[in-house]
């Protein structure tokens, strides 16, 4: 890593320290016992916010929120009205996760408007800082929720979600917060695109390239999409593990584990015919009320999950899931129960932004190297929207959605530099 890379700022200015103090602080705010949660529409991700506005108020920033109550931050004087630069991340985590999920890209966004207010920069157009509420799924199934309603992207269905464990519903924990529920099931855009020049996101990688590769950040070129159901039901017949025949038995366990072997196969096939593809089960489960080590399970729950970079790989494997699904049907003499499909598009950075970040890169004396991102991110959303967008990826330990998440300092601090150099020269 060359000299060049490393941030040096003048004296009393301290972004680094400014980083360090804020990560420590919403550590301290938000720590679980295991982990970091920060519920969206709830405690953890208010406490958040808070602390997020704070900080800009402390360093002479403005704050104000939209009608999704995402919080936006600006330079004084900026009247909001005029095309700016969006630099943006989300609040929230998932239960016992990380601390630098999301909280980063915020984190870069203040210290560099902390930054341009500090040196009287004035960059080619407004740069503005949102920050998003809800973008994590693990909640109510659905993800993005607090761009997604920026653009009327959130339906009645979205709406009725409830969440697991308290059953409140989606729509009752916006009206908590005081967002319109009835314009956000109405469809109603609650962003005005022309007040938007370009959006960027700076996140850490949330698997395991940048540590493998020595890279300390990369720029992202695009955002896999996916097909989830949250909950599908198999449904079988319960019965004695020692008087029922295998050739009479309707077992919803071996049904599933037969599906879930029949998916990998066709991934694995995939693969070999250089698809971007990747699929995963990540909750399952029979009834704790009725399982018993001789009693055949009659009925699991499980999710499924297919993520790739085109539309056409994820309806696809979709229909590969169904078309399965209904061969064990007939073979196990089970029967599946869907919920509700939801999807999340796949999405393209815009080409000039990701030249412009890696030509900047090489300015600054970090890596030039690009990378597709396998996570979800809000800068989809936008990118979909028809806002041109862009995103910095910074080196992460350990992967990410777990409290081992490791991101360098050092590191970050490279990523702001980038977002910085950004800023300045305007998208």
């Amino acid at each position: 890593m060359s000299d060049a890379a490393v941030v040096r700022l003048p004296e009393p200015l301290r972004l680094r320290d400014i980083a360090a103090d804020l990560f420590d602080a919403l550590r301290e705010r938000s720590f679980d016992g295991t982990g970091i949660t920060r519920e969206c529409y709830d405690e953890g991700e208010n406490a958040a916010i808070a602390l997020f506005r704070e900080t800009a108020e402390r360093h002479g920033l403005e704050v104000r929120f939209d009608a999704a109550a995402n919080m936006i931050v600006s330079l004084p004087g900026d009247t909001g009205t005029k095309p700016g630069l969006l630099l943006a991340s989300h609040a929230d985590s998932v239960p016992q996760g990380g601390n630098f999920d999301g909280a980063a890209g915020i984190v870069a966004g203040l210290l560099t408007l902390i930054r341009l207010a500090a040196d009287g920069t004035r960059p080619p157009c407004p740069v503005r800082v949102m920050v998003l509420r809800g973008e994590e799924s693990a909640f109510y199934g659905r993800a993005n929720i607090g761009s997604r309603i920026l653009f009327g992207q959130i339906d009645p269905r979205d709406l009725a979600a409830k969440r697991r464990g308290s059953g409140r519903t989606l729509r009752e924990a916006l009206t908590a917060t005081g967002i319109d529920a009835d314009a956000v099931a109405a469809g109603r855009r609650m962003i005005d695109p022309a007040t938007v020049k370009a959006y960027l996101e700076l996140h850490i990688e949330q698997g395991p390239v940048m540590v493998a590769r020595k890279f300390p950040t990369a720029v992202v070129t695009g955002i896999r999409g996916n097909l989830r159901h949250r909950a599908i039901v198999c449904r079988g017949e319960a019965g004695h593990s020692g008087t029922v025949p295998r050739w009479l038995r309707r077992d919803a366990v071996f049904a599933v584990s037969d599906l879930l072997v029949r998916l990998d196969e066709h991934w694995m096939r995939l693969l070999e015919r250089g698809l971007d593809l990747v699929v995963t089960t990540g909750v399952i489960g029979t009834d704790p009320d009725q399982q018993a080590i001789s009693r055949i399970p009659g009925e699991v729950t499980f999710s499924f999950e297919v993520r790739s970079q085109s539309y056409e790989t994820l309806e696809a494997f979709y229909e590969l899931f169904r078309s399965e699904c209904r061969a064990v049907s007939d073979m196990r003499h089970v029967k599946f129960e869907f919920d509700d499909r939801v999807y999340t598009e796949p999405a393209r950075m815009d080409e000039a932004i990701v030249r412009k970040l890696v030509a900047l890169s090489e300015r600054l004396g970090l890596p030039s190297e690009t990378l597709a991102s396998g996570a979800g991110h809000d800068a989809a959303v936008f990118s979909n929207g028809g806002i041109p967008s862009g995103m910095i990826f910074v080196r992460n330990a350990n992967g990410s959605h777990n409290p081992a998440e490791a991101m360098d300092l050092d590191d970050f601090m490279r990523g702001v530099e980038l977002m910085h150099a950004f800023a300045v020269d305007g998208p």
